[in-house]
């Protein structure tokens, strides 16, 4: 059995795992673990990028005919800087897609609700597909999905932290009310925390550290992508409901007792 096909924006992915680019020991590596993890969606900072080349390095090692560039606006920290990204991206990379993110604090690299808000609404206006990088705000997110974005990307935990899924609760909400696309974002630290996203429910997951610090970044792509699957065969197939008591699994039979 194949799980369902997913459908964003204008496009229809078979993969629901989005990598990054960054962190990774080499552009061949990098190329490697994204070509393991079937990603279909691939997310590059801009300012990694070199528009004053045709050929840029970076992106030579992700020109394959199955995956998409999500550009993102790392490094913007108002909705201005993050708009003025997005143009450049769309008309260097020819993409109206963008990753939207603003996070003025450099330690932590929390998104502001605020100006990430304000930049959605504009860039949807322009008619960019926006998917912003957000706190695991219930309200927020139904701001964001009134203002006309994409989908929305909440965070699991810290950018690069690892840690997993400490926002599972909010996570939850979030996925029972939105209607849009729910993609969590930042800090899956293991195949097991992607794996939990969609049994709750997530529409995907986007995965970097993880994966591109790992020991065998390609044979770590591999695994996620197979949690990934695992995690939504079980959301598909009606995870069994928890109980406060033990259930016997078999019926208890009378002659054990005789």
């Amino acid at each position: 059995m194949q799980t369902s096909l997913f459908n964003i924006g204008d496009k229809t992915l078979t993969s629901r795992l989005f990598l990054g680019t960054g962190k990774f020991g080499s552009n061949k590596e990098m190329e490697q673990s994204i070509l393991a993890s079937g990603s279909e969606l691939v997310t590059v900072a801009l300012k990694r990028i070199d528009l004053e080349t045709e050929t840029d390095v970076l992106l030579s090692h992700l020109q394959h005919p199955n995956i998409h560039l999500l550009p993102n606006t790392s490094g913007a920290r108002n909705a201005k800087d993050a708009v003025f990204a997005a143009q450049l991206a769309r008309e260097a990379l020819e993409t109206n897609w963008v990753k939207l993110e603003i996070h003025p604090d450099p330690k932590y690299l929390m998104p502001d609700p605020i100006e990430t808000l304000k930049a959605t609404e504009e860039l949807a206006k322009l008619g960019f597909f926006v998917l912003p990088y957000v706190h695991a705000d219930p309200v927020l997110c139904k701001h964001l999905e009134n203002a006309g974005t994409t989908a929305v990307m909440p965070l699991g935990s810290p950018i690069g932290s690892n840690k997993g899924l400490k926002t599972l609760d909010f996570l939850e909400i979030i996925i029972e009310q939105s209607k849009v696309p729910v993609i969590v974002d930042a800090g899956i630290g293991a195949p097991s925390d992607a794996a939990k996203a969609m049994e709750i429910g997530a529409d995907a997951v986007l995965v970097n550290t993880a994966i591109a610090i790992a020991g065998n970044p390609k044979l770590m792509a591999e695994a996620f992508k197979e949690a990934v699957i695992a995690g939504r065969k079980a959301f598909e197939a009606k995870l069994a409901n928890q109980q406060n008591h033990a259930i016997a699994s078999s019926p208890l039979t009378a002659f054990l007792y005789e």
